[in-house]
């Protein structure tokens, strides 16, 4: 800790977002850097967990699972998910300040969606603890957040083998 905190987005349509975040937060953990990661609208069946869980710098809230892809959900879970999720978030709220970099992965989603709360969200970016680095992912970025952002990286896809059908593989896609 010590020096001011900024908060970047990496968005867009291509592959690599989560793991641009996840090179940073190795690289601030070979640093001595504590990392808080939440990984909204994700599965825990992701191979960077398995080694993630094993630096001791980082550290996780572990969401609900269960639910499945959002657009397939009823409107009793949606409205499930989003209780859960407003519950995170005061935990996350509360735990932020104790280390020096909050990643939020899917954040733009979660946020679309309406499952964390904007105006404590929004409130939250602005008034962050001075020290702390954020690092926000996904599609769509709602344009308040773009506007506090300090770095912008949009990941564009120019090509992806799931068009030509290819299903994601084990190790690579997850």
């Amino acid at each position: 800790m010590g020096q001011n905190g900024l908060i970047h987005i990496y968005c867009g349509d291509g592959k690599g977002k989560t793991s641009a975040a996840i090179g940073m937060m190795i690289r601030a953990a070979g640093r001595g850097k504590k990392i808080l990661l939440v990984r909204f609208l994700k599965n825990e069946d992701s191979g960077e967990l398995f080694v993630l869980d094993q630096i001791p710098q980082i550290e996780r809230i572990r969401m609900p699972e269960g639910y499945g892809f959002y657009w397939t959900l009823t409107d009793e879970e949606k409205e499930r998910m989003k209780e859960e999720y407003e519950r995170i978030w005061e935990d996350i709220e509360s735990r932020a300040a104790g280390y020096d970099i909050l990643v939020m992965d899917e954040f733009m989603a979660a946020f679309g969606h309406g499952l964390i709360p904007h105006k404590r969200v929004l409130s939250f970016l602005k008034e962050k603890p001075e020290h702390l680095e954020v690092v926000l992912t996904g599609r769509n970025p709602d344009e308040r957040i773009l506007e506090m952002a300090d770095y912008i990286s949009e990941i564009r896809a120019v090509r992806h083998p799931f068009e030509r059908g290819v299903p994601a593989r084990e190790g690579i896609e997850y």
